[in-house]
C-alpha cells in the first residue's frame, strides 16, 4: 500500500536531491561543462558571499510567521467557536483569493501599495503622508506580502486543532469558575498547540525560501536567498553555486525547525494531539 508513495518520493524528492548534491560538488562553467571534483569549497564561498541574504530570509520568514500567527489564530478561533453552521462558508471565503495565481496576487499588492496608488495616493493628496513616503521596496512590504500569501497555511491547521476541542471541556472550566482568559490559557491554548506547531512549520519554511514577494514587492536591499538562487541558476548559470546555496538554505531551515521543535516540546505536543 505504501509502495506508490515511496516510489513517488524516490522519483521526485530523493533523486533530485542527490542530483543537486552531486552538482554542488562539481567545478567548471556552463561553456566548458561541469566535472565532478567533490569541491566542498563551493559551500564556504557561497556562505561567505551570501550570508546576509540567508539571515535576512530567516528574519523575514520568521516575522511573516509571527504575523500569520497573530492574525490567523483569532480567525481560526472565531470560525471554530463562533461561526456556527456557516464554518464551511467562511473557510471557503478565506481560501477564495488563493484560487488566483500566486504571482498575480502578489502583483496586485504592487499596484495597491504603489507610491501614488489607491491607498497612498489619496493619503498624500490629503496631506496625511509626506510626498516621498513609500512602502514598496521596504522590508515591511516583503513581510506583508509573505504574511498575506501564506496566511491559510497557518489558519487551517489551527482551525483543525480548535475544531477538535470538546465543548464539554469549556463547560467544565466554566463550572469550576474559570473566566474566559483562564479557560483559554488552561484549556483551549494547550489543546491547540498541535495546530500551532504544524502552522508555524507550514508557514515558516516556504516563506523563508520564497523569492516572488521579494522580487515584486522588494528592492535591492530586501533581496532574499531565493532570489540569489534563482539568479545563480538562470542568469549566471553557476549551477554548483546555486545548488550549494540551496543545500545551505535547506540545512539552515532544518536546524531552525529542530530548535523550534525542541523549544516547543514536540513529544508534549504529540501527546496532546493524541488525546
Amino acid at each position: 500500500m505504501v509502495l506508490p508513495g515511496w516510489l513517488w518520493l524516490a522519483a521526485f524528492f530523493v533523486a533530485p536531491v542527490l542530483v543537486m548534491l552531486s552538482l554542488s560538488l562539481q567545478t567548471g562553467d556552463f561553456i566548458d561543462g561541469f566535472r565532478q571534483t567533490f569541491h566542498v569549497g563551493t559551500y564556504g564561498d557561497a556562505l561567505a558571499t551570501y550570508h546576509t541574504q540567508l539571515v535576512r530570509s530567516l528574519l523575514y520568514g520568521g516575522a511573516a510567521t509571527v504575523c500569520c500567527l497573530l492574525i490567523g489564530y483569532p480567525v481560526a478561533y472565531w470560525i471554530a467557536f463562533r461561526a456556527g453552521r456557516h464554518k464551511s462558508v467562511y473557510l471557503f471565503l478565506l481560501l477564495l483569493p488563493f484560487f488566483v495565481s500566486f504571482v498575480i496576487r502578489t502583483q496586485s499588492w504592487n499596484v495597491v501599495l504603489a507610491d501614488n496608488g489607491v491607498v497612498l495616493g489619496p493619503l498624500k493628496h490629503l496631506g496625511l503622508l509626506p510626498g516621498d513616503f513609500h512602502v514598496l521596496a521596504t522590508p515591511y512590504a516583503v513581510i506583508g506580502g509573505l504574511a498575506y500569501n501564506f496566511l491559510p497555511f497557518m489558519v487551517l491547521p489551527v482551525y483543525v486543532a480548535l475544531e477538535r476541542v470538546d465543548p464539554r471541556l469549556l463547560e467544565a472550566a466554566a463550572d469550576l469558575y474559570a473566566g474566559r482568559a483562564a479557560t483559554f490559557g488552561r484549556v483551549v491554548l494547550p489543546l491547540s498547540l498541535p495546530g500551532v506547531f504544524a502552522g508555524v512549520l507550514l508557514t515558516f519554511v516556504p516563506a523563508s525560501a520564497d523569492y516572488v514577494n521579494a522580487a515584486i514587492l522588494g528592492g535591492p536591499s530586501t533581496t532574499m536567498i531565493g532570489n540569489i538562487i534563482q539568479t545563480e541558476y538562470f542568469t549566471n548559470l553557476d549551477y554548483p553555486g546555486a545548488a550549494a546555496l540551496s543545500f545551505l538554505l535547506m540545512g539552515t531551515l532544518l536546524i531552525a525547525v529542530f530548535l523550534y521543535a525542541r523549544a516547543l516540546g514536540t513529544e508534549d505536543v504529540l501527546e496532546v494531539a493524541a488525546r
